[in-house]
């Protein structure tokens, strides 16, 4: 049974980075512990200077590994060895350190070398003998750019690599090409599917993209060492044009009107171009501008630089030391690679990984072992892949706010949900053109004027007119993106609303309390929290809504985080904490808990549920045998109940920075509709996180 995958590819820059970006994702589904090893890089054993795929694999992944640990030799080494007849022991070294990944991994992923230095029949050779010698079938990456003016390269580089690997006696499990023309015939494609008698295994197609094959404004400026002036954070922008500016102003203006994306390279005495190019990256008449080069080593005058200070720039800014040709030329020479952090082609790589290649057939095709175990890694994946299987629609009524925008970009690349965006048009399309975010199919909504606004404060009005609200007072309400955004979910026109980016916990929640309310058979809404711990994940409830519930509303809690565990797929094991386990414990404090655990086993007879009980005796089952021996919670329990909202909220602060564990939450529950709170010091991280579960909550309230 096949515990490993060797990707290879036929010739360099073929996209093998992306398809080891999406095949890691597909294992990590799966398998709670897959590791990723490059038997040979092509980066020098320097301490400051890591290999892209390598760097790109661990960063993206949070791989537990040590970056000494992925790698046997550098190109140079391995090199030296095979030219002083010294192959054997390059191939012992490779194995000694491939079986310390495979030792302490489920699967390991093998990534070959990057066919750019030494000639590609000698690293071919090289990257057989390896998958040979670790018994590895080879999951084959060829180039799809069709040829120009007959050339025929990457179809004979394609079919030569397959002939040769199969009369090695190499397994071809698959083989990707990627780069091809989406909705057009590919001669490669069908060549290797109808000419290789199987040798290469099942073939799929990955479409090009623009975006992959582009520089980021940060490559360039690493590669002509430039100095950044302007838009430091912006440098993960895409260049998909480059235009040398040496012509009038409004001739420049004519050539970059519909070139989105443009890296625009001028002398930096030419003020009228600097003012013009950075006009037209505002204007929402005009492509969006990557960056600017100021060439010659020459910046803006004193005066021009107090402007510009005062713009607070988003559009990078770079100045460089060589003429305008050399520049020119020298950014001609990038070749573009997916890096480490750079969320948007990671983002564009999964989704057309995930869309075009049948990873669950290659996974039965290698028949990985799975395992029951819900690792954060599977717990993240798999929520992604449901939410992404029957997409709903959700609201942020935040939609002014850096992060909201940048969230809502990797959502709908990914293609996770349908996103609707609150506030003013105008300042959200500003925002969007200033970020150079990519969302053509966004929906903004200003809930000022809008055609719902009278319906939305006639219904407010009705449901609340008992509270004394006038039509005038409602239409006011339903002004506020809160508000408008939790009509939205309550009328059936979106199916989950997340916000807190921008407001307070009670701006979010009350308007839902007011007229969401809770589902039947609950009295109360709770929350809960998913902790992402290095080898598992568990629930924490409640740590964010209710002060002090009492054995009523605590029991209630319980069987609602329970519920909550099972729809994300964790086993529930409920335990009740105090600070007490058992029966030895006396007070008031751990009395509650004791009644609550009585009247939550009452309500969920089902449910494995045990308390009062301490938290080490519940989560560690060496101090579980020792004080809960006949316990079915203790030792193993999945979701644990606080008794009151003090100790929730600080434990799973402590946890989460003692720990370093992950937090994802708090997650409400007991609502009829979903909406979902976020601390207003998240993450573009939280935030994508928090949407996707608020999606999967409504499927499961909700269903289609």
């Amino acid at each position: 049974m096949s515990k490993n995958l060797y990707i290879c590819a036929s010739e360099p820059r073929c996209g093998k980075s992306a398809v080891a970006l999406g095949m890691m994702e597909a294992l990590l589904k799966n398998i709670p512990k897959v590791g990723f090893f490059r038997p040979i890089i092509n980066t020098p054993r320097i301490v400051d200077q890591k290999d892209n795929d390598l760097d790109l694999i661990k960063s993206h992944f949070h791989l537990d590994q040590d970056y000494g640990d992925m790698y046997a030799y550098t190109l140079e080494e391995a090199t030296d060895l095979i030219t002083r007849g010294r192959k054997t022991e390059l191939m012992e070294g490779i194995l000694a350190k491939y079986s310390l990944v495979e030792e302490t991994h489920g699967f390991v992923l093998c990534e070959g070398t990057d066919f750019e230095i030494l000639a590609a029949s000698i690293e071919f050779d090289i990257n057989a003998d390896i998958a040979i010698n670790l018994n590895c079938p080879i999951l084959m990456v060829a180039n799809g750019a069709d040829p120009q003016e007959g050339d025929d390269a990457h179809y004979r580089n394609a079919v030569m690599a397959v002939d040769d690997l199969s009369a090695m006696g190499v397994h071809i499990l698959a083989t990707i090409v990627v780069g091809v023309n989406e909705g057009q015939p590919n001669r490669l494609v069908q060549r290797l599917a109808r000419e290789s008698n199987n040798k290469a295994g099942i073939v799929f197609s990955i479409p090009f993209d623009p975006f992959l094959r582009g520089a980021s404004v940060k490559e360039v400026s690493d590669a002509l060492h430039a100095r950044v002036l302007y838009g430091e954070d912006h440098l993960d922008r895409i260049v998909l044009h480059k235009t040398v500016a040496a012509m009038q102003l409004s001739n420049f203006l004519m050539r970059i009107h519909h070139k989105d994306h443009a890296l625009i390279i001028t002398p930096g005495d030419r003020s009228d171009i600097v003012l013009g190019t950075l006009l037209a990256s505002s204007s929402q008449s005009f492509a969006g501008i990557a960056g600017l080069i100021l060439t010659g080593g020459l910046l803006p005058d004193k005066a021009m630089r107090s402007l510009l200070d005062g713009l607070k720039l988003t559009v990078p800014v770079l100045s460089v030391s060589k003429n305008t040709f050399e520049t020119t030329c020298k950014i001609n020479e990038i070749h573009s690679r997916i890096a480490a952090g750079d969320t948007r082609k990671i983002s564009t790589a999964l989704n057309l990984f995930q869309t075009h290649v049948d990873a669950d057939g290659l996974l039965d095709r290698i028949s990985a072992e799975t395992s029951a175990i819900m690792t954060p890694q599977m717990f993240e994946f798999r929520m992604l892949q449901r939410a992404r299987a029957n997409q709903r629609h959700i609201v942020l009524p935040e939609g002014t706010d850096e992060r909201i925008l940048r969230a809502a970009e990797i959502l709908l690349k990914r293609e996770v949900v349908k996103i609707t965006l609150l506030g003013d048009e105008a300042q959200i399309q500003e925002g969007i053109t200033r970020l150079a975010l990519d969302m053509p199919d966004v929906e903004i909504i200003n809930p000022a004027g809008h055609p719902w606004l009278d319906e939305f404060a006639e219904t407010y009005f009705q449901l609340r007119k008992a509270k004394g609200i006038t039509l005038d007072g409602a239409r006011d309400f339903m002004t506020d993106v809160s508000f408008f955004g939790t009509m939205m979910v309550y009328k059936n026109l979106a199916d989950g609303m997340v916000s807190g980016a921008m407001h307070t916990t009670q701006h979010t929640i009350r308007p839902a309390l007011q007229f969401v309310k809770t589902k039947p058979g609950f009295s109360i809404i709770s929350s809960v929290f998913f902790m992402c711990l290095e080898d598992h994940v568990l629930v924490y409830g409640d740590c964010a809504v209710n002060p002090n519930p009492t054995a009523t509303e605590l029991a209630e809690i319980a069987v609602t985080s329970a519920e909550t565990a099972k729809v994300f797929g964790i086993e529930p094991y409920v335990a009740m904490l105090s600070y007490s386990t058992g029966a030895s414990g006396k007070g008031e404090d751990v009395d509650k808990v004791r009644e609550a655990t009585r009247l939550a086993r009452e309500r969920a007879p089902h449910l494995p549920i045990d308390g009062p009980m301490q938290y080490d005796a519940a989560v560690d089952p060496l101090v579980a045998a020792t004080k809960a021996a006949s316990s079915a919670v203790a030792g193993h329990a999945t979701v644990l109940i606080f008794p009151d909202l003090n100790t929730g909220n600080n434990t799973y602060k402590a946890v989460q920075r003692s720990a370093n564990a992950v937090a994802i939450g708090p997650i409400m529950q007991g609502m009829r509709k979903p909406v979902n709170d976020l601390s207003r010091g998240c993450t573009i991280t939280d935030i994508v996180n928090t949407v996707i579960i608020t999606a999967i909550q409504a499927q499961t309230e909700t269903p289609r």
